[in-house]
């Protein structure tokens, strides 16, 4: 064109659109003059647009891949719309850039990229890394300039008035692309270079980069193609001699229109207002149609054409009709013939007929005719009657979608009024808008420079503060691995202070021993040291807990257990102390070492399931937060077969109603439950009072037993464990019924003396030298052992221990009784081998399990230093045991009644000088 600008190319300059490889992105840089309204004035350059090839990463299944997109920057949205190649009308999706973010890894393919939207991640790549960087950058900058612009105009006023917008849509009218831009009052394309068509890589298989998910703008995309071949070939199987009317309607708008006749020298009429708003009106008509294929000129010239084929279709459609109306005349006239024709039969048969009777016949006959075209008249007369009611309804139907069309006339014409309005007031808006838009540019370059510095001072407070979050963290972590060994070593050495004070305590218990009774000043002394030991803990409690609480020895336990039990004799109250010291010691060292290891499997463990992982875990001892949950789990295992919804409360309901033999018993025995226990023990506490209905409904539950000694006991731990009066029942019938034998708890004790006898059996085998030294001093252990089973340790061991042993007990059964008790005799074996008088022995045993404090120690002798421990010698064992003890108490039995019947016969016996009833009556 002649007033164009040099072009890049032409000019030498180096212009990243115009050669780049393939994948980058290729928008002309247009220079062009505008000729527009009669006068000829230099058009501003046209905004680059951003589009290429690039190759896009998706599918699903076989077809996954790399796929060639052709992508194209739609600036008003800020959307980055992509198709299967260039000469798509339509795209196949858009991804949204203003809300997205860019991302390019190091170690990813070279030239590829991703683009992260809220809802997705696209994966892109270039051809190049320089490419690549290109559309980053370019991708940065629009999604910069669309969250700064102000806001535009209406989208499709803006198209049709403004024209300075995007690309509108990209036309095939040759086998070279181009991309179309709208000016103010100007169509104008411009050739892309041809290696801007082409994909980034070899185009794969046609299979392969169709897109599935859109098929149906595939499809589209396909028969528009396939249209644009066809017209293409079209217009070049023209005749030469004839020009399309493409050609000659835009010759005639390139040739500038002379002024009218009317019109002053040197100025054009196309300038006043109203043939301004004409010619831009009928520009934008004459763009419109040079965009799409149909064009106003062609349909101008086949109009007169397309008129006479219409009416000629009309005059074959009238004869056609006609001819269908002729054909059925015939029809009926060919009926009236043949009826005719019957009635001339019928006629000449009546007269040829000879007798009076056969033409009676005829008569007859004629009238069943008659009735019964009288009946078909009928039939048909209702037909009529329905179908001109169907009619009637129809042409109401019709009315109301007449009206129906009407209001939709009408309302169609209300819009295009407004529409016609709102054309004229942006048209005026856009005739004032250029003065607007300079000083609104001149503003925001202002406001841009602003923000580059801003820009540029937060990117630099960001270096700084991300440096600053990483030092601080560095720190943060250091400090944090500091703290945790400081812990460790103050646990460390606070239970090397327990032990110390332990064995100092333990020191001055001996020093006592030894000294004895003679010395009175320095046992005065050793006296005063003592009490002072004892008073320490309290005093320095209070000031530890300020700095470090797990370090103090409190004074009760989680399950309200005295720590340190307030005995009346001193020496037991020393011993206590010095116990409470080496437990505190054993809990710190293991706390990090054990606890907590086992504190996270429990953590990690799902759903309970009966399992050899499982068993070790309760073997090991289970976690207090745990322990309520895994409790009611063992429990529901043992006693599903016996739980009904609603029998506790059943079970209270009659205790209410009828009063149990066992009810003073279990009130004599509950003052007596855990005297220890702070929950027992406060006069407010409600636990008491649980433990009264526990225990009165078991007795309902299993009148066999009812009540025996020991039962509170047992139910006094599981309402401390699992604090609820239903689930500590269910726990004791668990005990009682499933896990101990049937006559465990009866009037007899018959399986309890059995056990005894048994675990004689078992010591005499796993601990034979104790058992030696025993029996030579005559020392019965079933006195102390008996208590042992009957309640499961509950008043022999500390609470933390016995509450382990109880974790494995409620799994195993009465095994794991039988082997805590062994361990206890194994783990004070050599101080039981020590003492030499029976007295003695009898004093240690009574307190000897309160000395245990490794629970850890005593776990393993347990479960390992006990083994073998099979069930069937368990089971052997009961068996013969069991026999004896039988037949002993049936022998007991026939001497008692020997013996009564002997009594019953002698009669009473008077002892020699006893007085007589008289004597004793006279003596005063």
């Amino acid at each position: 064109m002649e007033g164009a600008q040099e072009s890049p190319a032409e000019s030498g300059s180096s212009v990243p659109w115009s050669e780049e490889p393939a994948g980058s992105a290729k928008v002309p840089e247009v220079s062009l003059s505008e000729e527009s309204e009669g006068c000829t004035r230099p058009l501003e350059a046209t905004p680059p647009k951003l589009c290429g090839y690039l190759s896009k990463f998706g599918g699903k299944g076989p077809i996954r891949g790399w796929k060639s997109r052709w992508f194209f920057f739609d600036e008003r949205k800020c959307h980055l719309y992509y198709s299967r190649t260039a000469q798509d009308a339509n795209p196949l999706d858009s991804i949204d850039l203003s809300s997205a973010v860019f991302d390019c890894k190091a170690d990813a393919e070279e030239g590829t990229f991703e683009i992260k939207t809220p809802n997705r991640i696209i994966t892109l790549k270039a051809a190049t890394k320089q490419a690549m960087l290109y559309w980053l950058q370019q991708l940065q900058m629009k999604r910069w300039e669309f969250h700064n612009s102000l806001p535009a105009l209406p989208a499709a006023h803006d198209a049709a008035l403004a024209g300075n917008g995007p690309a509108l849509r990209l036309e095939l009218g040759t086998q070279q692309a181009c991309l179309l831009f709208i000016h103010p009052g100007l169509l104008v394309t411009k050739p892309l270079p041809s290696s801007a068509w082409q994909p980034v890589h070899a185009r794969p298989s046609a299979l392969q980069n169709i897109s599935l998910k859109h098929l149906g703008t595939e499809i589209q995309n396909t028969m528009c193609n396939i249209r644009g071949n066809k017209q293409t070939q079209g217009a070049n199987h023209r005749p030469p001699g004839e020009d399309s009317p493409l050609s000659e309607e835009t010759q005639r708008e390139e040739q500038p229109s002379p002024p009218g006749p009317g019109a002053p020298a040197g100025k054009d009429p196309a300038n006043s207002p109203k043939s301004s708003l004409t010619t831009s009106l009928i520009r934008k008509a004459k763009s419109q149609s040079n965009t799409f294929p149909l064009f106003s000129e062609g349909l101008m010239r086949n109009r007169t054409a397309q008129e006479k084929v219409l009416a000629l279709e009309q005059q074959v459609l009238m004869l056609t009709k006609e001819l269908k109306a002729q054909k059925e005349l015939v029809k009926i006239l060919h009926k009236a013939l043949e009826a005719a024709q019957q009635e001339k039969r019928v006629s000449s048969a009546y007269l040829a007929a000879a007798q009076d009777k056969d033409r009676l016949e005829l008569v007859r006959h004629k009238v069943r005719q008659i009735a019964e075209l009288g009946r078909r008249v009928e039939a048909l007369e209702r037909e009529r009657e329905s179908l001109a009611q169907t009619a009637s309804l129809r042409e109401q139907e019709i009315r109301e979608l007449q009206q129906h069309v009407q209001l939709l006339l009408d309302k169609n014409q209300a819009k295009q009024q407004v529409i016609c309005k709102l054309s004229e007031k942006v048209t005026q808006d856009f005739m004032k808008a250029p003065e607007e838009a300079d000083r609104d540019f001149l503003s925001q370059q202002e406001k841009m420079e602003h923000l580059k510095d801003d820009m540029e001072a937060y990117r630099t407070q960001n270096h700084f503060l991300n440096s600053e979050i990483h030092q601080v963290t560095k720190i943060w972590r250091k400090v944090a691995e500091k703290e945790k060994a400081l812990l460790m070593k103050c646990a460390y050495l606070q239970a090397q202070n327990c032990r110390v004070e332990s064995k100092y305590l333990a020191g001055l218990r001996r020093l006592q021993e030894a000294l004895g009774v003679e010395a009175g000043e320095c046992s005065e002394l050793l006296r005063q040291l003592i009490q002072e030991a004892l008073q320490w803990e309290a005093s320095e409690a209070s000031a530890d807990s300020v700095v470090l609480s797990p370090s103090t020895i409190s004074e009760y336990d989680e399950y309200g257990f005295l720590t340190v039990p307030n005995y009346e004799v001193e020496d037991l109250r020393l011993l206590a102390k010095i116990q409470a010291l080496e437990v505190h010691s054993h809990h710190l060292l293991a706390h990090e070492a054990v606890e907590r290891p086992l504190r996270e499997r429990w953590a990690t463990l799902g759903e309970l399931a009966p399992s050899a992982e499982l068993k070790q875990l309760l073997r090991a001892g289970v976690p207090h937060e745990h322990r309520p949950r895994v409790w009611r789990w063992l429990i529901r295992l043992r006693v599903q077969h016996l739980q009904a919804p609603g029998c506790y409360q059943a079970l209270l309901s009659r205790g209410q109603a009828c009063k149990h033999s066992a009810a003073r018993q279990i009130e004599l025995d509950l003052n007596r439950t855990f005297p220890n226990n702070k929950h027992f023990t406060c006069p407010t506490s409600s636990f008491p009072d649980k433990l009264r209905r526990v225990l009165l409904a078991f007795s309902w539950q299993n009148p066999t037993i009812g009540y025996c000694q020991g039962l509170n006991r047992l139910a006094a731990i599981a309402l401390l464990v699992l604090d609820e009066e239903e689930s500590a029942f269910w726990c004791l019938v668990a005990i009682v019924e499933t896990i101990m034998p049937a006559d465990y708890y009866s009037k007899t004790l018959l399986a309890s003396q059995v056990d005894q006898r048994v675990l004689q059996d078992l010591l005499l085998e796993k601990l034979p030298r104790l058992m030696a030294h025993l029996g030579q001093r005559h020392v019965d252990l079933s006195f102390i052992t008996f208590n042992w089973f009957l309640v499961v340790f509950a008043d022999s061991l500390i609470s933390n221990i016995l509450l382990q042993v109880w974790d494995a007990f409620l799994y195993e059964g009465i095994k794991v009784v039988f082997r805590y008790a062994l361990a206890i005799f194994k783990y004070n074996e050599e101080a039981l081998l020590r003492l030499q008088d029976s007295l003695e022995i009898y004093q240690y045993l009574h307190f000897f399990t309160k000395t245990i404090c490794d629970s850890r120690k005593l776990m393993h002798i347990a479960f390992n230093d006990m083994n073998p421990f099979p069930m069937k010698q368990l089971r052997q064992l009961r068996a013969a045991h069991r026999e004896r003890l039988e037949a002993e108490l049936n022998e007991l039995e026939q001497l008692k009644a020997e013996y009564l019947e002997t009594r019953a016969a002698q009669g009473p016996a008077v002892p020699e000088g006893s007085p007589s009833e008289d004597e004793g009556e006279a003596e005063p």
